[in-house]
């Protein structure tokens, strides 16, 4: 178990790729590494998230009796995190795409190399979990936890939490770049920035004692950061 860069430990430390361990006959991924980043998308009005967790929420299982409640407010729709079953990211995106859910799977292409040949595969940025934009009706709830190799809402305290629009929003323009970025410890503390200007404008993160040029920008629900080099971009405070 790893310390999550805050002096804490989380509860149930995700054992997956996100832990930055190289590929296994391959190159090495480090930080710092150029990413192609690649979406599995289909949905017309949104995209749809991934993420991976150090597991410091505890979740709503299957037969949880904590539902949300079926009223007018629930049929609004919005993202939550679920964590899914090691290596089934890409076979629940399939099967949630295909009962007309909204989801969003952003993969890394990674090119593995050895003496006699070369492989290109994509990976979850995020291993083991994922974001699907969902009403809080019982039934839409129900529907989703019935999906092969899924196993949680994620929660935090045994409440299952949101995850905020604008942070899907920011995740997936950094993404969408070509520029470099890189995994970075989970942060929720500094002095939040928004970028003016440029490729990135309106992407809005946390700059980190001793770290002045990298911008931290963290999805809390999942408890994972990426960091992108700032240098020559214009910052406001928020």
């Amino acid at each position: 178990m790893s310390n999550t860069g805050n002096g804490t430990y989380p509860e149930n430390v995700s054992n997956s790729r996100a832990n930055l361990s190289p590929p296994v006959g391959g190159t090495e991924v480090r930080i710092g590494l150029h990413y192609k980043v690649q979406f599995k998308v289909r949905t017309k009005w949104w995209w749809g998230s991934v993420g991976g967790s150090y597991g410091a929420a505890k979740a709503l299982s299957r037969g949880t009796n904590s539902w949300p409640q079926s009223d007018a407010a629930g049929t609004s729709r919005q993202w939550f995190a679920i964590e899914t079953r090691y290596r089934f990211e890409k076979k629940v995106f399939a099967q949630l795409d295909h009962q007309g859910f909204q989801v969003f799977l952003p993969l890394l292409t990674e090119h593995h190399g050895w003496s006699d040949r070369q492989k290109v595969i994509t990976v979850p940025l995020f291993p083991g979990y994922a974001f699907v934009f969902v009403d809080q009706s019982r039934d839409s709830w129900q529907a989703v936890l019935r999906t092969a190799g899924l196993i949680r809402f994620v929660s935090f305290g045994g409440i299952v939490v949101t995850v905020p629009a604008k942070q899907i929003e920011h995740l997936q323009l950094l993404l969408q770049q070509s520029g470099l970025f890189s995994l970075h410890p989970f942060v929720q503390a500094g002095q939040r920035v928004r970028i003016r200007g440029g490729c990135l404008h309106g992407l809005e993160g946390i700059i980190v004692r001793n770290e002045t040029n990298k911008l931290v920008i963290s999805i809390q629900s999942i408890q994972r950061s990426l960091a992108i080099d700032i240098d020559g971009y214009e910052l406001e405070m928020i």
